[in-house]
């Protein structure tokens, strides 16, 4: 009997066949297989306060078709708005349902060893290397039954490797574009700063407002080396009709920093975690995230931060607005362990409900088994002032525009704080247009 993915389609022949066609490594078909076998047995995530066993996590297209563009400025407008200037400065990847339609790396880049391209252009010409970091020390594939399946189906993604000593002075920017109401998009991203090197890195995910049935698995590895810094920024802009599970993890050596900009503006359920483990002594990472919960769309926020290394630090700055009948949960956890002296953890995140029917919860946790450390948290869920919005109408300023003008001014503290001014630049303009 053929082993199935439960709740799927896919067999282990469909994979085989799948993987044969892209002319994968043996030991990535391999790991398909055991992830395969896993996804039968390995529970769902369990969320704390968030039901999800009736979410669509396998209902999907999985092999679809994409297109292959000759210039990012045959990209539909309201798509080539979030390329920004990186189809001048060369270093961009766009992937159309789930496909690489279009790729371009500057000379400088290439003859300093960059590698940035898609994941299964990075199979066959980088093989070796790829199996160094895919699910090795920053993630792990046997988790639970979503880190399974994605291993399993994994049919799209990008690998960006900074040698040792080089700094990237420009932004890389991935776009990936979801065309097709029905598709599947089980993207895996790796990124990794060897030692002593610098980098920038923007993904942003868009999908089209049309009816359908659609699912995103998204992980995403980042390895910062001993003494590199690397600033990741993502802008998820996925619609209502696609159920979201994006599980983004860090791996930082000593001496290394990692910084996060993330902008959350899903339409549709989604089920999110950022993880970073401090492992290197003096370690740093800085992570901030806004969100804006619309209809009756159910989302899961986690950031957890895990200090290893003596003098690690940590910084977690959260801001999330729930309009309409939206619930959100928005976990903040931050674990020194014994060991871990002279470390630093802080975080913050603050709720603002627009909506009687609204509904989001902030939980800070800091588990500590370190004595010699600095720790401490800060939290508020509350609904708007309506003495904001007497005074804004007060001047002649309806009720929707006084909501966007408070929904801003919120967001702000964290939007204007992210160290990347492109995924700043896109955020704005994502937030005004879910705010319209």
């Amino acid at each position: 009997m053929a082993t199935e993915i439960q709740g799927t389609k896919y067999d282990v022949n469909y994979i085989t066949d799948f993987s044969k066609k892209r002319n994968e490594p043996e030991w990535f078909t391999d790991i398909r297989k055991k992830a395969l076998q896993l996804s039968e047995t390995l529970p769902l995530p369990q969320p704390e306060k968030t039901r999800i066993v009736d979410w669509n996590f396998t209902e999907f297209e999985h092999d679809v078709a994409g297109r292959t563009l000759t210039s990012a400025s045959e990209l539909p407008e309201h798509v080539s708005r979030l390329v920004g200037q990186d189809e001048e400065s060369g270093n961009l990847l766009v992937l159309q349902n789930g496909q690489a339609a279009y790729a371009a790396l500057s000379e400088e880049l290439k003859s300093k060893g960059v590698i940035f391209t898609d994941i299964a252009t990075a199979l066959r010409e980088h093989g070796d290397l790829v199996k160094k970091y895919y699910f090795t020390e920053a993630a792990d594939y046997d988790t639970d039954r979503l880190t399974a399946l994605h291993a399993a189906l994994v049919n799209s993604g990008i690998f960006l490797y900074v040698p040792k000593n080089v700094e990237v002075s420009v932004p890389l920017q991935t776009l990936f574009w979801q065309e097709n109401p029905n598709a599947g998009l089980i993207s895996h991203s790796i990124i990794v700063a060897d030692n002593g090197s610098s980098v920038t890195y923007v993904e942003n995910y868009l999908s089209e407002k049309a009816e359908g049935r659609a699912v995103a698995n998204v992980i995403a590895e980042i390895y910062v080396g001993d003494n590199a810094r690397v600033q990741f920024g993502a802008v998820d802009n996925l619609s209502k009709d696609v159920t979201a599970y994006v599980n983004r993890r860090g791996y930082v050596g000593r001496n290394g920093q990692l910084e996060w900009a993330i902008g959350q503006m899903n339409d549709g359920n989604t089920l999110s975690e950022n993880y970073t483990a401090l492992v290197g002594e003096a370690s740093v990472t800085d992570t901030k995230a806004v969100s804006i919960g619309n209809g009756s769309q159910k989302q899961n926020f986690t950031n957890r931060i895990h200090h290893f290394g003596k003098h690690s630090e940590s910084d977690m700055l959260i801001h999330g607005v729930q309009r309409q009948q939206a619930n959100a949960i928005f976990n903040g956890i931050t674990k020194i362990e014994h060991g871990a002296s002279k470390s630093d953890g802080e975080q913050t995140q603050r709720v603002l409900m627009l909506s009687s029917d609204a509904r989001g919860d902030a939980n800070p946790i800091l588990l500590i088994d370190e004595d010699d450390v600095v720790a401490g948290h800060a939290a508020s869920v509350g609904r708007i002032d309506p003495v904001q919005l007497y005074y804004l109408m007060s001047r002649g300023i309806s009720k929707k525009e006084a909501e966007r003008l408070v929904i801003h001014g919120f967001l702000a503290p964290v939007v204007s704080q992210l160290p990347i001014e492109g995924v700043k630049e896109q955020l704005v303009e994502v937030i005004e247009g879910k705010v319209k």
